[in-house]
Protein backbone atom coordinates (compact mmCIF):
# COMPACT_ATOMS: atom_id res chain seq x y z
CA UNK A 1 0.00 0.00 0.00
CA UNK A 2 0.98 3.74 -0.21
CA UNK A 3 2.03 5.42 2.67
CA UNK A 4 3.12 8.41 4.26
CA UNK A 5 6.88 7.52 5.46
CA UNK A 6 9.67 9.16 6.85
CA UNK A 7 13.12 8.07 7.80
CA UNK A 8 13.98 6.58 10.99
CA UNK A 9 11.21 5.94 14.36
CA UNK A 10 10.88 9.87 14.84
CA UNK A 11 9.32 12.11 12.58
CA UNK A 12 6.53 14.44 12.36
CA UNK A 13 4.23 16.77 10.42
CA UNK A 14 1.87 19.22 10.12
CA UNK A 15 -1.61 19.47 8.55
CA UNK A 16 -3.49 21.99 7.56
CA UNK A 17 -6.79 22.36 7.44
CA UNK A 18 -9.56 23.96 5.30
CA UNK A 19 -11.01 25.75 7.61
CA UNK A 20 -10.61 26.42 11.46
CA UNK A 21 -11.95 23.86 13.32
CA UNK A 22 -12.66 22.99 17.27
CA UNK A 23 -10.67 20.42 17.75
CA UNK A 24 -12.24 16.99 19.42
CA UNK A 25 -10.17 13.89 18.18
CA UNK A 26 -7.30 12.33 15.59
CA UNK A 27 -7.31 9.10 14.06
CA UNK A 28 -4.57 7.41 13.16
CA UNK A 29 -4.44 4.32 10.66
CA UNK A 30 -1.87 1.85 9.39
CA UNK A 31 -2.25 -1.61 7.52
CA UNK A 32 -3.20 -4.68 9.36
CA UNK A 33 -0.36 -7.49 9.65
CA UNK A 34 -2.49 -9.99 7.12
CA UNK A 35 -1.98 -7.00 4.54
CA UNK A 36 1.04 -6.54 4.77
CA UNK A 37 3.68 -8.01 2.09
CA UNK A 38 6.23 -8.85 4.78
CA UNK A 39 3.76 -10.20 7.49
CA UNK A 40 4.94 -7.73 9.94
CA UNK A 41 3.98 -4.01 10.90
CA UNK A 42 6.99 -2.73 12.92
CA UNK A 43 7.43 0.56 10.53
CA UNK A 44 3.60 1.59 12.45
CA UNK A 45 4.00 4.44 14.63
CA UNK A 46 4.02 3.98 18.28
CA UNK A 47 3.81 6.56 20.76
CA UNK A 48 1.90 10.03 19.24
CA UNK A 49 2.05 13.85 20.39
CA UNK A 50 -0.54 16.27 18.63
CA UNK A 51 -0.09 19.99 18.61
CA UNK A 52 -1.50 23.08 17.71
CA UNK A 53 0.40 26.11 17.60
CA UNK A 54 -0.76 29.61 19.16
CA UNK A 55 0.96 31.74 16.47
CA UNK A 56 -1.22 34.61 15.80
CA UNK A 57 -3.15 34.22 18.74
CA UNK A 58 -0.72 35.01 21.33
CA UNK A 59 0.22 38.68 22.11
CA UNK A 60 3.93 37.69 21.19
CA UNK A 61 3.02 36.63 17.79
CA UNK A 62 7.24 36.68 16.59
CA UNK A 63 7.08 33.83 19.16
CA UNK A 64 5.43 30.47 18.07
CA UNK A 65 4.11 28.55 21.03
CA UNK A 66 2.69 25.33 20.39
CA UNK A 67 0.08 23.62 22.80
CA UNK A 68 -0.19 19.67 23.29
CA UNK A 69 -3.38 18.61 23.18
CA UNK A 70 -2.55 14.41 23.94
CA UNK A 71 -0.26 12.32 24.00
CA UNK A 72 -1.15 8.65 22.69
CA UNK A 73 0.01 4.92 21.60
CA UNK A 74 -0.86 3.46 18.54
CA UNK A 75 -1.42 -0.16 19.43
CA UNK A 76 -0.65 -2.54 16.51
CA UNK A 77 -3.06 -5.68 18.02
CA UNK A 78 -6.47 -3.34 18.01
CA UNK A 79 -7.69 -2.43 15.06
CA UNK A 80 -5.91 -0.43 12.54
CA UNK A 81 -7.82 2.38 12.65
CA UNK A 82 -7.59 3.87 16.18
CA UNK A 83 -9.33 7.45 17.45
CA UNK A 84 -7.74 9.05 20.24
CA UNK A 85 -9.30 12.36 22.49
CA UNK A 86 -8.23 15.55 22.20
CA UNK A 87 -7.81 17.89 25.31
CA UNK A 88 -8.91 20.95 23.94
CA UNK A 89 -10.84 22.51 27.33
CA UNK A 90 -8.25 24.68 28.04
CA UNK A 91 -8.09 26.17 24.47
CA UNK A 92 -11.65 26.72 23.97
CA UNK A 93 -10.33 27.88 20.12
CA UNK A 94 -10.28 26.46 16.58
CA UNK A 95 -6.99 26.01 15.24
CA UNK A 96 -6.14 25.79 11.49
CA UNK A 97 -2.99 23.84 11.76
CA UNK A 98 -2.56 20.66 13.64
CA UNK A 99 1.16 19.35 14.65
CA UNK A 100 1.48 15.36 14.52
CA UNK A 101 4.71 14.15 15.85
CA UNK A 102 5.79 10.15 16.27
CA UNK A 103 7.74 9.72 18.70
CA UNK A 104 8.63 5.92 18.38
CA UNK A 105 7.32 3.05 15.72
CA UNK A 106 6.93 -0.86 16.69
CA UNK A 107 10.84 -1.60 15.69
CA UNK A 108 11.71 -1.05 12.29
CA UNK A 109 15.09 1.37 12.75
CA UNK A 110 14.58 2.12 8.99
CA UNK A 111 11.13 3.71 8.26
CA UNK A 112 7.87 4.73 10.05
CA UNK A 113 4.53 4.82 7.86
CA UNK A 114 1.50 6.40 8.73
CA UNK A 115 -1.64 5.59 6.17
CA UNK A 116 -4.16 7.97 7.48
CA UNK A 117 -4.48 10.56 9.88
CA UNK A 118 -8.19 12.12 10.21
CA UNK A 119 -8.89 15.26 11.94
CA UNK A 120 -12.47 15.22 13.87
CA UNK A 121 -14.00 18.57 15.24
CA UNK A 122 -16.62 21.11 14.86
CA UNK A 123 -15.87 23.96 12.34
CA UNK A 124 -15.80 27.38 13.83
CA UNK A 125 -18.46 28.96 11.71
CA UNK A 126 -20.87 25.83 12.63
CA UNK A 127 -23.79 27.20 15.07
CA UNK A 128 -24.39 23.84 16.66
CA UNK A 129 -23.06 20.44 16.78
CA UNK A 130 -24.39 17.33 14.63
CA UNK A 131 -24.64 14.39 15.97
CA UNK A 132 -21.84 12.21 14.13
CA UNK A 133 -20.28 14.98 12.21
CA UNK A 134 -16.38 15.13 11.76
Amino acid sequence: GNCWAFKGHQGQVVIRLPARVYLTAITVQHITKAASPSGTISSAPKDIAVFVSLLGISVDADREEETLLGTFSYNVDKDPVQTFTLRNMLLPRAFSHVKLIVKSNWGNPRYTCIYRVKVHGKMENQKAPTKGQD
